[in-house]
């Protein structure tokens, strides 16, 4: 679909809600002030749902077909709330029963959506999937970066939940050598 560019009237609805001018309505003069959620969340569902909403925890059948699914969310994510994130973890375990052999969580501490923040958000998602398909080799903890003007100023072991990283007592705390994974 290639997309018109709106009028200079119309720019600030635009980039509120692209998905809705876009995807759900179809028009790009959709006006956002006129969104009301009993009549057009059931219209955007209607069209989505099953596309873009990932609330089932029936993950036996990607289980039996050997998937193996990390997810991370950040503690400090101002979007869709962590624990949610959470809730779906814990589905997943009442559904299927131990994920553990499929599916791994990482909650990290100070990160936003998807990345930034104070916290540790980087680190090699790749890696870490491709080294569990490829050599069965399920991820514990996965070693993350935070980056000030592009230089690393700390690292810290990102860990499996429902474990977190604590600091040993001694060294750097902006040393992930200085870190174990345990429980809360």
């Amino acid at each position: 679909m290639t997309r018109p560019d709106p009028a200079p009237d119309k720019l600030k609805s635009v980039k509120i809600s692209p998905f809705y001018a876009y995807f759900v309505f179809n028009d790009p003069d959709w006006d956002w002030t006129t969104f009301d959620l009993q009549r057009d969340l059931p219209i955007a569902d209607k069209k989505f749902a099953k596309t873009l909403n990932s609330y089932d925890p029936d993950l036996k059948a990607f289980k039996a077909a050997g998937g193996k699914l990390i997810s991370y969310h950040g503690w400090a994510d101002f979007g869709p709330s962590p624990l949610n994130t959470l809730d779906y973890f814990k589905k997943v375990q009442t559904v299927v029963g131990e994920s553990s052999a499929f599916y791994r969580l990482f909650m990290i501490p100070g990160m936003g959506h998807c990345a930034g923040g104070p916290g540790t958000d980087q680190f090699d998602k790749m890696a870490a999937i491709t080294g569990w398909v490829e050599h069965g080799t399920a991820p514990n903890s996965l070693i993350a970066s935070h980056l000030t003007k592009g230089k690393v100023d700390r690292t810290r072991p990102l860990c499996a939940y429902p474990e977190i990283a604590k600091y040993k007592g001694t060294g750097s705390t902006d040393d992930a050598a200085n870190f174990m994974c345990g429980k809360p």
